[in-house]
C-alpha cells in the first residue's frame, strides 16, 4: 500500500483466481469497503448448496466407474439384452468407433444409439454429435432423443440455416439432427459442415443403406448420397452407420459400402475372393428369430405370410391383355429408336403403366387418360407450330431420361419425388417419332381408356372383392362368405387393426372409397403417403396406434420405414412391390419389438397374368422355404437374384415374352434356382456377414451383470 496524501491510497492485491491487480482509492470509497475475517482451512462455513451441487457433478462425471451401464439407469428405456450388448460390449470399447449396426427391422436400433450418446456424454467423450436420417423420419429421432434420452437435439431447416449469427448453423448447435437427402443435395450446407472448426465427436446415420455406391462393370458410380458419407466419415471422430438391408445382393457394392468406414481396406477395385474376410470389427447383425429376452423366451413372435391368387374377371382380362400388348409394342418400338437413355426412359414408363394395371381399374385408367391428353396436347403444340407440314420427321424428346443407374436411385428416393418422377415420365415418354406415329398412339390410348373407364365405372373388381372379403372375416364375421380353414383364428385378438399396402395414389383413393363403404364410417380409415406433411402423417399414425374406432391404415411406401405399427399385427399387400426387399421393409413396421400376436400377411397376386405367374410361382416357394426353415427367409428376399437378375428385370421379360414356351420354361427355373431351400440357407449364413448369436447363456450373462449394476 502506498499513501498519496491523507485521502487517497492505492492498493495491490490478489484474486482468488491467482491474478495480481492494483486499484486507487479514495476517502468516499471507504462506505462500500468492510473487514473481512481471515478464513480457516478447514471451518465449514462454506455454502452447502454450492458444496452439494459441486459434488453432484464430480459424482456424476466418475458415475459410469461405478456404474457400468450409466445411460440405461439414466433414461427412460427398457433394454433388452441384444441392445445392452450391442452398446456395451461391440461399440463402446472401440476407440475410435467405425461402426455398421445391421440388426433386423424392429430391433431398436434409435434405441441403441441413444444410449449410446448418452453413455458418451457421461463419460466426458461426446459434446458434438449430429444424426443423418431421412427427411421422414427428422421428427421422430428428435422425440425419441428426448422423451427417452434427455437429449435437445435441434434439427435443421432452412429458416435456421439463413438466420444462424455465425453463418454457420453447425457451429452453434452441438446436438443436430440433418436430414440426408437435405445435405446429399446442397453443396452449400456440405462446405458448412467440411470446415475444420465443425468437426464432430460422433456422427450417426440411419437409413445408411440409401448412401450407397454401385459397380457397373469395373467402373464405380458414386451417388450424391455416397459422396455425402465420405464427407461424414471425414469430419467425425466415431461413425456409426445404422441399417436393416445393409448388402443389396452384389458383394462389390457392399465392399463399397464398408469403405464409408474403413477406406483403406475397402475402397480400390473389387477382388471377388475378398469375401472371405471377416468384417465382425466393423458390424454386427443379428437376426430377429434369434433375438430373445431376459427371461429367456423369444422376443419376436411368429410371422406367417399368405398368398391369395384370384383370377380376372372377363372384362378385366380384355383390359389386361389390350394395355399388355400396347406395353410390348411400345418396348419394342423403344428399342428400335438406337438412343439408350430414350429407350429406357420410355421402357420405365412403359413398366409404370403395367404395375398400375396390376394394381386397379381406377389407377390404369386415370394414367391412360392423362397419357392421352398429355400426348394430344403435345400434337396440338406440334400441329401449332409446324402449321401440319412435317408428319414424318423424327420429334425431339423434351422430358427427363432415364437411365438404368437412374431408376435404380429412384427406388431410394422419398416418395413424393419418386411420384413426381413417375407422373413425368408416365406423361411424356414416349417412343413414336413422327406425328402420325403419335396419332396412332392416341388412338390406341383412348380405345383402352374407354375400357378401363366402363370397368371402373361398374365397380367389378375382383381383386377388391378379394380384400373385402379379408375385410369381412376380420372386422365383420357374421357377414363374411370366407372359407375360414385356411384362415387364422383371430377371435383371441381384440381390437383387430389392420395395415393395407398399396403403391399409387390413385387407388389409394379408389380404396378410401371402397373401405369406408364397406365399413360404414370414414373415422374408421387413416391414410399415410408420401405427399402428407410430417404433422398430418404422425397425427394420422397417432390415430391409428390410439384410437379404437380406428381399424385400417391404407399407407404407400411412405409407411414402409421409420414408422412403428406394431399396435397392428395384421398386413395385406394389395399391390406387391417389384422391389421384394420391401416386402420385408412393410412387414417389418407391425413385426417389431413390442409386437405380442402372431403377425399375419396376405398377398393378393392376380392368376394368369404374366408379372401375376412369376410372383405366384415366388410366393408359393417362399411359403415351402419358411415351412422348413422359417421365418428368416423374409429377411433374405433383398437378396435374390434370379439368372443374375433382379426381380423387376425378370417381371419386365415375363410380360413381353411370358407367351413363349422356352421364356416361360426360363424364367421358372430362374425362380426354382433362386428359392431352392440349399440356396436360401446359404444366404441366411452370408446374411448374417457378422456371425454374432444370443443365446441363452448369454443372455443370463447380461441379466446379471445388469442386476450387480442396479445393485
Amino acid at each position: 500500500m502506498d499513501w498519496y496524501g491523507s485521502d487517497s491510497i492505492s492498493v495491490v492485491y490478489r484474486t482468488p483466481e491467482g491474478k495480481v491487480c492494483d486499484e486507487v482509492l479514495f476517502r468516499e470509497d471507504e462506505s462500500r469497503l468492510f473487514l473481512v475475517n481471515k478464513e480457516h482451512s478447514w471451518a465449514f462455513d462454506g455454502d452447502g448448496e454450492i458444496f452439494r451441487i459441486v459434488s453432484e457433478a464430480y459424482r456424476i462425471r466418475l458415475a459410469h466407474l461405478f456404474d457400468p451401464v450409466l445411460a440405461v439407469h439414466t433414461s427412460l428405456v427398457e433394454p433388452l439384452p441384444h441392445q445392452i450388448t450391442a452398446v456395451y460390449e461391440s461399440m463402446l470399447p472401440r476407440q475410435p468407433l467405425r461402426f455398421l449396426l445391421a440388426d433386423d427391422p424392429g430391433a431398436g436400433k434409435t434405441i441403441m444409439a441413444g444410449l449410446l450418446i448418452k453413455e458418451l456424454i457421461v463419460r466426458g467423450d461426446l459434446k458434438r454429435c449430429l444424426v443423418v436420417c431421412p427427411g421422414s423420419l427428422a421428427e421422430q429421432w428428435q422425440d425419441e432423443l428426448y422423451r427417452r434420452f434427455h437429449l435437445p437435439f435441434e434439427i435443421l431447416t432452412n429458416d435456421k440455416l439463413e438466420s444462424a449469427r455465425s453463418g454457420n448453423w453447425f457451429l452453434e448447435n452441438d446436438l443436430a439432427i440433418a436430414r440426408l437427402d437435405k445435405l446429399s443435395r446442397n453443396e452449400d450446407v456440405q462446405e458448412k459442415l467440411s470446415i475444420p472448426e465443425c468437426r464432430y465427436d460422433l456422427i450417426v446415420c440411419d437409413e445408411a443403406h440409401k448412401m450407397s455406391a454401385t459397380y457397373y462393370g469395373k467402373e464405380v458410380k458414386h451417388t450424391q448420397r455416397y459422396k455425402l458419407g465420405q464427407l461424414l466419415s471425414g469430419v467425425t471422430r466415431h461413425f456409426l452407420l445404422m441399417t436393416a438391408t445393409p448388402h443389396n445382393g452384389k458383394e462389390q457394392d457392399f465392399q463399397l459400402f464398408l469403405a464409408l468406414l474403413d477406406a483403406d481396406r475397402f475402397e480400390g477395385s473389387y477382388r471377388e475372393k475378398k469375401r472371405s474376410d471377416d468384417v465382425s470389427d466393423l458390424m454386427r447383425r443379428m437376426v430377429k428369430e434369434n433375438l430373445l429376452k431376459f427371461d429367456g423366451k423369444p422376443l419376436f413372435p411368429q410371422r406367417i405370410a399368405y398368398t391369395v391368387p384370384y383370377r380376372l374377371s372377363e372384362d378385366e382380362a380384355r383390359l389386361y391383355d389390350g394395355v399388355s400388348q400396347y406395353v410390348r409394342e411400345e418396348f419394342n418400338r423403344a428399342e428400335a429408336l438406337h438412343n439408350d437413355k430414350r429407350a429406357g426412359t420410355v421402357g420405365f414408363a412403359l413398366t409404370l403403366l403395367q404395375r398400375r394395371l396390376a394394381s386397379s381399374p381406377n389407377a390404369i385408367y386415370q394414367s391412360l387418360r392423362r397419357r392421352k391428353e398429355r400426348l394430344e396436347k403435345r400434337v396440338d403444340e406440334l400441329k401449332l407450330y409446324q402449321s401440319g407440314a412435317i408428319t414424318t420427321q423424327e420429334l425431339k424428346y423434351n422430358g427427363p431420361l432415364f437411365d438404368t443407374d437412374d431408376i435404380e436411385d429412384l427406388e431410394d428416393a422419398p416418395e413424393d419425388e419418386y411420384e413426381k418422377a413417375e407422373e413425368q415420365v408416365i406423361d411424356h415418354a414416349t417412343a413414336a417419332s413422327s406425328i402420325s406415329e403419335l396419332n396412332k398412339e392416341i388412338a390406341t390410348l383412348a380405345r383402352l381408356e374407354t375400357v378401363a373407364g366402363d370397368l371402373t365405372n361398374r365397380g367389378e373388381d375382383t381383386k377388391w372383392c378379394e380384400l373385402a372379403q379379408l375385410l369381412g372375416y376380420i372386422f365383420l364375421p357374421a357377414s363374411t362368405q370366407l372359407q375360414a380353414e385356411n384362415m387364422p383364428d383371430l377371435s383371441s385378438s381384440a381390437h383387430q387393426k389392420l395395415v393395407v399396402f398399396t403403391e399409387h395414389r390413385d387407388t389409394m383413393s379408389y380404396l378410401v372409397r371402397k373401405i369406408t363403404c364397406l365399413l360404414g364410417t370414414p373415422d374408421s380409415l387413416v391414410t399415410i403417403h408420401g405427399g402428407m406433411k410430417r404433422e398430418e402423417r404422425r397425427k394420422a399414425q397417432e390415430s391409428f396406434l390410439h384410437d379404437p374406432e380406428v381399424k385400417v391404415l391404407l399407407a404407400t411406401d411412405a409407411a414402409g420405414e421409420g414408422i412403428n405399427l406394431q399396435r397392428a399385427h395384421l398386413m395385406v399387400n394389395y399391390d406387391l412391390p417389384w422391389n421384394p426387399n420391401r416386402l420385408e421393409q412393410r412387414f417389418g413396421r407391425i413385426h417389431r419389438i413390442g409386437q405380442t400376436e402372431v403377425c399375419h400377411l396376405w398377398n393378393l397376386v392376380a392368376e394368369e397374368t404374366r408379372e401375376g405367374d412369376v410372383y405366384l410361382t415366388l410366393l408359393k416357394k417362399l411359403e415351402q422355404a419358411r415351412q422348413a426353415l422359417g421365418g428368416q427367409v423374409f429377411d433374405v428376399l433383398g437378396k435374390l437374384q434370379f439368372a443374375g437378375k433382379p426381380l423387376r428385370d425378370l417381371l419386365i421379360e415375363a410380360i413381353r415374352y411370358g407367351e413363349l414356351p422356352d421364356v416361360k420354361a426360363k424364367l421358372n427355373t430362374a425362380i426354382e434356382c433362386a428359392v431352392n431351400r440349399e440356396h436360401l440357407q446359404d444366404l441366411m449364413e452370408e446374411r448374417v456377414l457378422a456371425h454374432d448369436t444370443m443365446d441363452a447363456s448369454r443372455v443370463a450373462r447380461v441379466r446379471e451383470e445388469m442386476e450387480r449394476a442396479e445393485a
